[in-house]
């Protein structure tokens, strides 16, 4: 599920109209509102500030403003984006300072989603997967082997520990978690320990692992 980490503003001219987009992770309506309210009293002078945001694993929640724009080319077009793009729980507000020359409604439909589209540029998106964290002990013997088969599954490696034995530390993808374990059991000849956490939701920021609670 994609989601928002962190947001971003991004910004486009078109015919002297000024769009800036700002982008929110948001986990409720309550949340997306107070965000949209808070950007009208930032932007207070700006003609309109058009808004959208869709909330949900599925994406079962969503809404848009054009905020006095035309009906259809501006909250619409940007809600569009987000559906697209397949990013959950996160709202979008457009502000535009109008320049002076119309744009039509092509031209506005075109616009709104250019921002958009920069604003979840300038967003930190992330992956956020259901998993499980695996603790696996072997013998030096078997490391080499180990560390080949995570290379290959394209796992990941939270930790090791080197003391008498060497202990390894990963997160699984849930629905490999069967398949993962019977391969370590195989490399290792059933000489490794194997010991299961409980299931998480869990994303790579950058190089760094992130956990999650289940319903953010």
């Amino acid at each position: 599920m994609k989601c928002v980490y962190s947001g971003g503003e991004g910004e486009i001219i078109e015919k002297k109209s000024r769009f800036i987009a700002t982008v929110r992770p948001v986990t409720s309506e309550e949340e997306a509102t107070a965000f949209i309210a808070e950007m009208k009293k930032k932007y207070w002078d700006a003609k309109h500030n058009c808004s959208a945001f869709v909330l949900g694993g599925r994406q079962e929640i969503s809404r848009c403003s054009d905020d006095g724009e035309p009906a259809q080319t501006a909250g619409r077009p940007m809600l569009d984006v987000l559906l697209r793009e397949d990013v959950h729980n996160v709202a979008v507000v457009v502000t535009r300072y109008f320049g002076g020359v119309l744009l039509g409604t092509g031209g506005l439909v075109r616009a709104y989603q250019k921002a958009t589209q920069e604003g979840l540029a300038a967003s930190v998106i992330i992956d956020k997967k259901e998993g499980r964290r695996l603790t696996v002990g072997t013998d030096y013997n078997g490391l080499g082997k180990l560390q080949y088969m995570i290379a290959q599954n394209n796992l990941t490696l939270i930790d090791t520990l080197y003391t008498e034995k060497v202990e390894l530390q990963l997160m699984v993808p849930s629905e490999s978690c069967p398949a993962v374990e019977k391969e370590i059991i195989e490399v290792t000849s059933g000489n490794a320990e194997i010991s299961w956490g409980e299931t998480v939701l869990y994303a790579m920021v950058g190089k760094n692992l992130e956990i999650f609670e289940k319903n953010t």
